[in-house]
């Protein structure tokens, strides 16, 4: 789970203390939490395949994004403030 608070873009991001991260990661259902943790994985690939240099980075890339769009579907249907941007 994300240790940083993201509410709004223009707000400086507040440092969440490990046990209120714990509390929070807690009242989510599993699955919801995995794809959070999931969609935050995929982020730092996409970001790490920048820029791309041969097919098999294009291939990883798209395979990354799909896997992202995968977790965030989750994320969404369960709140849609929780989708996680930042791949493009």
């Amino acid at each position: 789970m994300s240790r940083v608070s993201q509410t709004h873009p223009q707000l400086v991001p507040v440092p969440i203390p490990d046990a209120v991260a714990t509390l929070i990661g807690l009242s989510l259902p599993r699955p919801v939490l995995q794809a959070e943790i999931d969609a935050f994985g995929e982020v730092r690939e996409i970001r790490r395949l920048r820029p791309l240099n041969s097919a098999e980075d294009r291939q990883d890339f798209e395979a990354a994004l799909g896997r992202l769009a995968r977790a965030n579907k989750t994320l969404g249907a369960y709140g849609p403030r929780l989708i996680v941007r930042g791949a493009a």
